[in-house]
């Protein structure tokens, strides 16, 4: 095989796969994590501020976790992942230290973290339509954070508060449910190049 053939193999869906894949199992993994970690959260209320602060904490870790992952995986948008992994970092550090206070802090611009996140989450859910049919579902769920955040930014401090474990909550169990979808999408998606390449080879000679 001529390396023009095997230039042309590498690309169309098969180049847009390994741009926007990594192991399909850590996103399954990944996944799961964030839907136990959903639950956990949602039943809590807000007597418990404390334990809510330590959980946030435990949120951001793996958030960063996931996101310097996903910078490996995504080279285009690789230093926008690994600058938002970084903060997170610092914002688990923050909450691990200061539970109590970090909770309050984050009640009062949690309107602010929703708009950041939800246009994140589009920005992602967009980069992966190639890949993941269900690439909407993503881009439903970032619009929505970035309207509530700006809605939720008008409301009562206490509000703020009570809402930032809410969605929390449903921001773990959206971000679990997406990239579940993903892992399962990208596996279907590794399975199908890896049927058409041995025809794509036959057609290049």
């Amino acid at each position: 095989m001529s390396v023009r053939s095997s230039s042309r193999m590498e690309s169309g869906p098969k180049q847009l796969a390994r741009s926007l894949t990594g192991p399909w199992w850590a996103y399954l993994l990944a996944g799961i994590a964030w839907v136990i970690v959903s639950v956990v959260i949602l039943r809590f209320n807000i007597a418990s501020v404390a334990t809510i602060g330590l959980l946030l904490g435990a949120l951001f870790l793996l958030s960063a976790v996931e996101e310097f992952v996903i910078a490996t995986v995504r080279p285009n948008w690789g230093w926008a992942h690994v600058l938002l992994g970084i903060l997170f970092i610092g914002a688990a550090i923050w909450s691990f230290v200061t539970p109590y206070g970090a909770f309050w802090a984050l009640a009062s611009v949690v309107g602010f973290m929703l708009v950041v996140v939800g246009t994140m989450h589009i920005i992602t859910a967009i980069y992966s339509k190639g890949l993941n049919d269900a690439w909407w579902f993503g881009v439903i769920g970032g619009l929505a954070e970035v309207f509530i955040g700006f809605w939720v930014s008008a409301q009562s401090y206490r509000a703020q508060a009570v809402f930032l474990i809410i969605w929390a909550g449903l921001l773990a169990l959206f971000r679990g449910v997406f990239d579940i979808v993903l892992a399962f999408e990208m596996r279907s998606a590794e399975s199908g190049l890896e049927r058409a390449d041995p025809d794509r080879a036959t057609a290049n000679r």
